[in-house]
């Protein structure tokens, strides 16, 4: 395993991380939870220290999981970055599990009580990273969030704070960087080798400001793992079955084949792995947040670090 700064002000991390989202339980089809934490044991055991989840993902479950793994093995060195916006605890029309309907929240005091749960959960003192959640560009205007981050960060409730950015409208959200790159520490971007577009404004700014770099779904919710074709069908509580929809799935399918050199040129590794090593290999990039539900998900992944970055000039245009 590898590991990276992430930026100038962030911790150090593995440049593969643990995306923690399908181990919720919830919009990614049956888990177990036996399953799920020897998934993060994996994680760990092959040099994993990035850890990254959110409060909504589960319902808290996820974090809960997380936090089963930490007592029982210590801390340490691992890095566990959370999020913060979604908020599913307002109503009183609930669920079997208790909440109800998710809507956006980015209200300084509400994310201020999010990451007091977070912490109670996760059971630590200080949460590493917490990252507002894809909000809305228009909620990003207030000065709430961007106060509650810089409460919270000088009480010492977070280490660094962050921001998952909500995809596909970077050129609409880049100027944020330009007002806010004193307060954030690191970003989360969609990227991958099918999606790219962070690549001409975000990824500037974050290396001119020293940002660090979080890339997720750098496997197109497991597309680019070559485990999915036309006939791909996800169960009715599984999000893929909207993101990776059979119209989905032709269009990536055309855009793949400008990416057939590039796993020519590695038959040794699988496509999965040479997917990540393509996150990795643009220099704004410190870390990846492939998800995995299973051990040998997790142990596949990791091998990507092992190989390190994919050279410039071998990259797809």
């Amino acid at each position: 395993m590898r590991y990276n700064q992430l930026g100038e002000r962030g911790p150090m991390v593995s440049t593969i991380g643990f995306g923690a989202w399908a181990i919720g339980g919830v919009n990614w089809g049956a888990t177990d939870d036996a399953v799920s934490l020897k998934a993060i044991h994996a994680a760990l055991d092959a040099g994993v220290t990035l850890l990254d989840t959110a409060d909504v993902y589960g319902y808290g479950h996820s974090e809960e999981l997380i936090a089963r793994v930490l007592r029982e093995r210590g801390k340490g060195e691992v890095v566990v970055a959370t999020k913060a916006g979604n908020d599913f605890y307002y109503s009183t029309s609930q669920d079997d599990k208790g909440y109800g309907p998710i809507r956006q929240n980015m209200d300084k005091d509400y994310i201020i009580a999010a990451a007091e749960k977070s912490l109670q959960r996760l059971g630590v003192e200080a949460l590493d990273i917490l990252q507002l959640h894809s909000p809305d560009v228009e909620k990003l205007q207030r000065d709430d969030p961007w106060e509650a981050l810089y409460q919270l960060k000088k009480a010492g409730k977070i280490l660094h704070a962050g921001w998952s950015v909500q995809s596909f409208k970077e050129t609409a959200q880049a100027f944020l960087l330009d007002l806010h790159h004193d307060l954030l520490d690191c970003i989360q971007v969609r990227y991958n080798l099918l999606e790219r577009e962070v690549e001409e404004e975000l990824f500037p700014k974050a290396q001119k400001y020293g940002i660090g770099v979080i890339v997720r779904i750098p496997l197109l919710f497991g597309f680019l793992t070559g485990k999915f074709n036309r006939e791909s069908r996800f169960s009715e509580d599984d999000h893929r079955r909207m993101n990776l929809s059979p119209e989905k799935i032709e269009t990536y399918l055309q855009k793949l084949d400008k990416a057939a050199p590039l796993y020519d040129r590695y038959p040794d590794q699988s496509q999965g792995q040479i997917a990540l090593r393509f996150c990795l290999s643009h220099p704004a990039c410190h870390t990846a947040i492939p998800g995995a539900k299973t051990p040998e998900q997790v142990q596949e992944n990791c091998r990507a670090s092992d190989s390190g970055p994919i050279p410039l000039s071998q990259l797809p245009p």
